[in-house]
């Protein structure tokens, strides 16, 4: 009888968006081993979420700095998060747990502050666009001086904390024993996403550039034109592009593949996937099928496809597409 293997890495799930991000995501979170959180949380990467806070409570840390990271924080997590629904209604809270959730984030701040003191306003409070003029002008503001972390690993096991209790909570909740986020834009912070859950793998998912422009056009956050779209591509893959050429991924939990070869080979790219996951096989619902990604190949008339084929030049050969 063969050995169990041991628990799997948690995963992050990345990709440049409209690339296979959902749907690997939705596979590698039906393994029996691995517990998908169901929506893109968001404040890990975001603006304003985990990785801004990293910087402003070390590196970039003063007074100022550290307040308007932490106070966007608190929007974040109180307000932003707690608001967005997905397309089922479901919101992150929910997903993992309302009390764990709000007891998670209320034992978060006295860990990040310093002191916190009373600001008193201006007599009238006219011009003072943090406060509004009238009868209801409050007589003062509550300030909060951040810790400053000369040790960026300290307060990187605080924040590690938080993403143990929610997303390792909602796993044990599902009976399983790891987790998998996905977010398109992990793919861009791999390096904060290591330096946080040093033990994850992450899943990075490529799709060919033009059928990933071809999605974006269709989507009602992206630009609408084909310029448009080039403009917001491009950038992502240079960035990427630009930071894989400067690091060495073979020692790293890295696991690059492509949508087409997922498509092309269903069972045996299924099979090498959960291997390098460290999970053994396992036959689930979803899958890549081919039809579905080559629904975008006719999309546009060769004159368009050669003009978005020189736009992006060498991006489509260095993202090993010919």
């Amino acid at each position: 009888m063969a050995a169990a293997m041991p628990s799997p890495s948690p995963v992050f799930v990345a990709g440049t968006g409209r690339s296979g991000t959902s749907r690997i995501a939705d596979i590698i979170g039906e393994h029996p081993l691995i517990h998908r959180i169901p929506m893109e949380t968001r404040f890990l990467v975001d603006p304003g979420g985990l990785r801004d806070l990293a910087d402003a409570l070390t590196d970039r840390y003063d007074p100022t700095v550290g307040e308007d990271a932490l106070r966007r924080l608190s929007d974040f997590l109180t307000v932003r998060v707690p608001g967005r629904r997905d397309d089922r209604g479901k919101t992150v809270p929910e997903l993992v747990g309302e009390r764990r959730y709000r007891d998670a984030v209320q034992q978060l701040w006295p860990q990040l502050v310093a002191y916190t003191y009373d600001e008193a306003a201006p007599a009238e409070g006219f011009w003072d666009v943090d406060r509004p003029a009238g009868p209801f002008d409050p007589l003062s503001r509550r300030r909060v001086l951040p810790r400053y972390f000369s040790e960026r690993s300290e307060l990187l096991g605080i924040l590690r904390g938080l993403i143990d209790t929610l997303f390792g909570g909602a796993a044990a909740d599902a009976g399983k024993p790891t987790w998998c986020e996905k977010t398109p834009f992990n793919l861009l912070c791999m390096e904060f996403l290591w330096e946080l859950v040093p033990e994850a793998t992450i899943v990075h998912i490529k799709r060919h550039p033009v059928s990933v422009l071809a999605s974006h056009l269709a989507q009602s956050w992206a630009p609408s034109t084909v310029d448009g779209a080039l403009a917001y591509l491009k950038p992502v893959y240079h960035r990427w592009l630009t930071w894989k050429n400067t690091v060495d991924l073979t020692g790293r939990r890295y696991i690059e593949v492509k949508a087409e070869d997922l498509a092309a080979d269903w069972p045996g790219q299924r099979r090498a996937l959960f291997e390098r996951l460290g999970v053994d096989d396992f036959a689930t619902p979803s899958m890549f099928q081919s039809h579905k990604l080559t629904r975008r190949n006719n999309q546009f008339d060769d004159e368009t496809r050669e003009f978005i084929r020189e736009a992006l030049g060498e991006v489509i050969p260095a993202m090993g597409y010919e």
